[in-house]
């Protein structure tokens, strides 16, 4: 039960440790900032990560965690053993035997045994917190979509039909009126195009424009043609020449929505590591209840034993106060077994909620009990290995990752805001004006009326201080995100070194903690083996068997858990390395937009979704790759 492998290979340099900071270079790459910028960044991204390995280079042989052999030092002798093993320890229960009352129905409570790898693969699969997230990465999928849109064809057409019927004034001269007193004419304009912003920052039209009119004036006020189709034909195309230019401002929002769909998965993948390490924990947890209640149930059983021992001298040596400290004895360990009972009431349901199995629904009474119990296997670990491994799998590492990325694209388009506003427009406009609509569409492109319009739009805020300003908080903020990301390796290397030290120690506490029980067995074994040989006992002697059966008890409960903390290290230890999915065989599937409106969910092996520079694993093959480069 390896929590970290030893056969990794020795790295030359830094390498799988610092593989991630190139993709930090290829997020900041496509921006025009000055290259001992970008230099400069990679750097203070390659240092954060040597700092903390530069001691575990000097060791990175794997080791194995060991501990002194403590029975042996006891001297006990090997017929003696088998019977110190049957008096307490894991192997002398039977974890069938529950002690665990009625159920809040007032029923007997029913039991079922659960392992430790059906938790873990129904809390993956059905646990609520997971589903609600499954979701998130389908939703910023929908945003990258709706962003990528703003690049498609845009389809528009009007159209407004108008009805004159308007009186006029007359000119008189030499006493005689000229022209019409009524203006009568129907006009139909209808305007079609297409319209698509373009990765540039600028803009392309086409549309057409009809428009139909027919004169209706009698006495000389009409027109020629009449009807007439007057067509219209235009293109134009509109770019930002300074500020907005470039495809990078223009598809700041994309690359945004990207990242976000990336960190989203991210997300989702700490929160199933932090659901796995839950579960396990619950579990672990479990185990150490289950045990709990029958040291504490064993323990009940030979303390009345005792205590009716010790009324059975009333009439020759006990005294009312010995007697009544002998019941007090029995009653504190009955209300100890109660509050255990409660302990393992409350940890088979919180081992529900984790799972969220239909079988075992947090309403229902049934109580889960354990079906494996803690193992005691050492580990091989290389603390140099174990930090390049959590450095190249944590998810942390590729958020801080993203946030670097967001705050450069933000720089960027920030930069480009601080340039004058000069837009350039062309525009070209082909007419055609004939008396039924069919002619006019064959004769436009005739090149007989043809405009042309070449314009410039200058502006510039004087002062640009707005501009300037946002440039300076996006630099500030991407400095703030760098600094995240030495924080984000810092706590990773933190979590990852209290793991070791966790299971390192709780390792050596087993066989302490074991030495312990063997130790406190043997000394009630031979208070027995005494109290028989003599075949009669005295109150003082029945007291100190009330002790050594507490200490006993003591001892055992503190064996099982250490085992149980050092199982639950070993979670812990995985998850510091971001390796709790592969040590539990999930395989990590992000759910399409389509899949998650299905309700899909399940063990598929995980699409990477085109993570592109977000991506982890992409090799630095040396510390200056790339710094030239652009993406």
């Amino acid at each position: 039960m390896n929590a970290a492998s030893s056969s990794h290979p020795r790295p030359t340099l830094i390498k799988a440790g610092v593989s991630v900071a190139a993709l930090v270079l290829a997020a900041g790459c496509q921006s025009p900032l000055a290259q001992d910028s970008e230099r400069e960044l990679k750097r203070s991204v390659l240092d954060s990560v040597r700092r903390e390995i530069s001691q575990s280079q000097a060791y990175p042989d794997p080791i194995k965690t060991v501990r002194e052999p403590g029975a042996s030092a006891l001297g006990l002798s090997e017929k003696v053993l088998p019977q110190l093993t049957t008096m307490a320890g894991p192997e002398s229960y039977n974890p069938r035997e529950l002690p665990i009352g009625n159920d809040l129905h007032g029923q007997a409570t029913g039991v079922v045994a659960v392992s430790l790898q059906r938790a873990v693969r129904t809390a993956v699969e059905r646990n609520l917190g997971l589903q609600f997230g499954r979701i998130t990465p389908a939703i910023r999928e929908a945003d990258v979509v709706a962003a990528e849109a703003a690049f498609d064809w845009t389809l528009f057409s009007n159209v407004n039909a108008a009805k004159t019927d308007q009186p006029r004034v007359r000119q008189i001269s030499s006493n005689f009126a000229s022209g019409n007193r009524v203006f009568q004419e129907d006009n139909i304009t209808s305007t079609t195009g297409l319209r698509r912003q373009l990765n540039t920052g600028g803009q392309f039209t086409v549309q057409q424009e009809l428009i139909y009119s027919d004169n209706q004036t009698e006495f000389g006020g009409g027109q020629d043609p009449n009807p007439a189709n007057t067509l219209n034909v235009l293109f134009r195309f509109d770019q930002p020449l300074l500020r907005n230019f470039g495809g990078e401002t223009a598809q700041a929002q994309i690359r945004l929505n990207r990242n976000a769909e990336r960190d989203s998965i991210q997300q989702l993948k700490r929160d199933l590591i932090r659901n796995i390490t839950d579960t396990e924990r619950s579990y672990w947890q479990l185990v150490q209840s289950h045990r709990d209640l029958l040291i504490l149930q064993r323990l009940l059983d030979r303390g009345i034993q005792v205590r009716d021992q010790l009324k059975q001298r009333e009439k020759l040596d006990a005294t009312p106060a010995q007697i009544a400290d002998a019941v007090a004895r029995v009653e504190q360990r009955k209300g100890d077994l109660l509050r255990a009972q409660t302990v393992l009431r409350n940890r088979s349901d919180q081992l529900k909620v984790a799972m969220n199995d239909p079988e075992f629904p947090i309403g229902s009474e049934t109580l889960l009990i354990p079906a494996d119990f803690a193992p005691d296997e050492p580990v091989t670990f290389s603390l140099l290995d174990a930090v390049q491994t959590a450095i190249s799998n944590r998810p942390e590492v590729q958020q801080a990752i993203l946030s670097i990325d967001d705050t450069s694209i933000r720089q960027v388009v920030a930069d480009r805001a601080r340039l004058p506003q000069l837009d350039l427009r062309l525009q070209s406009q082909f007419s055609a004006l004939e008396t039924d609509a069919g002619s006019a569409y064959e004769s436009v492109f005739d090149g007989n009326f043809v405009d042309y319009l070449v314009g410039l739009a200058f502006e510039q805020p004087i002062g640009n201080r707005a501009a300037e300003a946002g440039y300076r908080r996006r630099r500030l903020e991407r400095m703030q995100a760098v600094i995240s990301y030495r924080n984000t390796i810092q706590q990773i290397v933190l979590e990852l070194k209290n793991a070791l030290n966790n299971v390192t120690t709780n390792y050596r506490l087993i066989e302490q903690t074991r030495t312990s029980r063997l130790a406190a067995s043997e000394v009630l074994r031979a208070l027995l083996v005494e109290k028989e040989t003599i075949g009669r006992y005295t109150v003082e002697r029945l007291d100190l068997e009330f002790s050594r059966q507490e200490a006993l008890s003591s001892a055992e409960r503190q064996e099982v858990e250490a085992l149980a903390n050092y199982n639950i290290a070993l979670a812990e230890l995985s998850a510091a390395q971001g390796t709790a999915l592969e040590r539990n065989g999930i395989a990590f599937v992000v759910p399409n937009a389509d899949e998650a409106l299905r309700g899909a969910s399940g063990n598929k092996p995980i699409d990477p979704k085109s993570l592109g520079n977000a991506e982890m694993g992409n090799p630095l093959q040396d510390d200056a790759a790339g710094d030239a480069g652009s993406r």
